[in-house]
């Protein structure tokens, strides 16, 4: 007679159920690799013998035409120039995505870390101490919510850059990223604090907090170790959902001019370049439009297959 298994731990079994999901391991293997050739970009473009910053356009004479579009038909696209070359600069298409693969990445994981950070202390915070405290955070919470964020960054980026950057200089890319971080964070910590403290409140009365109560565990303790070892599902299916949400954002404000500025390669800037140029070149929009869309679609996809996988209720 065969011995009885010994039961999975909840990780183990929502690890099974997702590799179980073809779909979501196809969107996880596909954002796995967008993620490697944003780190790798440096070595690929090494390789292929491409910066994103040169104007090979304008250096080589008889890739672009006097009006700046490439001579060679769909965007100039050559062995040479796999992606082709970007109207009017002449820059590689090709080493612009990659590069401007790791703009995006970085400021959406960095924004999403301190989300994380702040939206799980505050919300088990709060969640456990009730009363007052609850009163107030939901508040406060509400008046961040009335914010619109995007008007908020267009309005943010000219204060900015007249009262700490000298006349006639450029806001430092250092600059940018950190008030673009600042910004998604300030306000993307909201909706997962609300989502803990929710969780937090129905778990606060369980009898394992009980139990820690009556051993005399401080309230440190029964937040840290009994309540937030049990919040771990709705912070990773809101961090999953709430990345490629900060992509599209800033894609929109360098779209707007308020994002990364240049010479740093940036999605929303080459989609906003090439939406200048869409009836005589309309190549040099694809790319970055395809790559976003890409992307997104499977981070979005990858994060329906954790939710599904950690709450069953919820598979499809």
């Amino acid at each position: 007679m065969a011995e009885p298994q010994p039961p999975r731990s909840p990780l183990a079994a929502a690890a099974r159920a997702f590799r179980r999901d073809r779909t979501g391991m196809a969107a996880l293997c596909v954002v796995l690799g967008f993620v490697l050739l944003a780190l790798a970009a440096p070595l690929i473009t090494r390789l292929y013998g491409k910066n994103p910053t040169d104007h090979y356009g304008q250096d080589t004479p008889g890739l672009l035409s006097p009006e700046g579009l490439p001579v060679l038909p769909n965007g100039g696209i050559s062995g040479e120039f796999w992606f082709g070359l970007e109207p009017g600069l002449g820059r590689d298409v090709f080493a612009q995505l990659l590069y401007g693969m790791r703009t995006s990445l970085l400021v959406a994981v960095a924004a999403t870390a301190v989300i994380a950070v702040v939206g799980i202390v505050l919300g088990v915070t709060v969640g456990y101490l009730s009363g007052v405290a609850d009163r107030v955070f939901t508040f406060f919470c509400n008046v961040l919510l009335a914010f619109p964020t995007l008007l908020l960054l267009l309005a943010l980026s000219p204060v900015i850059q007249t009262r700490f950057v000298d006349p006639g200089e450029n806001e430092p890319v250092w600059m940018q990223f950190t008030v673009l971080v600042l910004v998604f964070s300030a306000f993307g910590w909201v909706p997962l604090a609300l989502v803990l403290r929710t969780t937090v409140k129905s778990l606060r009365e369980r009898d394992f907090v009980e139990a820690a109560r009556a051993v005399g565990a401080s309230r440190r303790h029964i937040v840290f170790r009994e309540l937030l070892p049990n919040v771990w599902a709705p912070v990773l299916v809101h961090l999953t959902l709430a990345l490629p949400g900060i992509i599209t954002a800033e894609a929109a404000l360098s779209f707007l001019g308020v994002g990364i500025s240049e010479p740093v390669p940036d999605w929303g800037r080459m989609i906003s370049r090439g939406a200048e140029v869409f009836y005589d070149d309309p190549t040099y929009m694809v790319f970055p439009g395809v790559a976003i869309l890409v992307f997104v679609l499977a981070f979005n996809l990858f994060g329906d297959a954790v939710r599904d996988a950690l709450d069953p209720r919820t598979a499809r």
